[in-house]
């Protein structure tokens, strides 16, 4: 079970991280856009570190106070669920 939950941390985050790196890209060259649900949706799904990163590393959202304060948030929310059911 522990293998399937890290390959699958790892394959959402890196999406997000992607998405990121794609919705950048598409705004560049005005191009069909990534919603921001979708990129929000990447982080809620266990992506939210890929999606803090992928903010960061392409200068991407981060002056959108829905990502400047959600994803952190979301990181934080999943880090509280994550210690909660180590200890049950």
């Amino acid at each position: 079970m522990n293998h399937f939950v890290s390959a699958y941390l790892i394959f959402i985050n890196l999406l997000a991280f992607a998405l990121f790196g794609l919705d950048k890209h598409r705004a560049r060259n005005h191009a069909w856009r990534i919603p921001e649900r979708t990129l929000l949706f990447s982080a809620v799904l266990g992506g939210s570190l890929g999606a803090l990163l992928g903010m960061h590393f392409f200068h991407h959202k981060t002056k959108h106070r829905l990502f400047t304060l959600g994803i952190p948030l979301i990181i934080a929310m999943q880090i509280a669920a994550a210690i909660f059911l180590y200890l049950r």
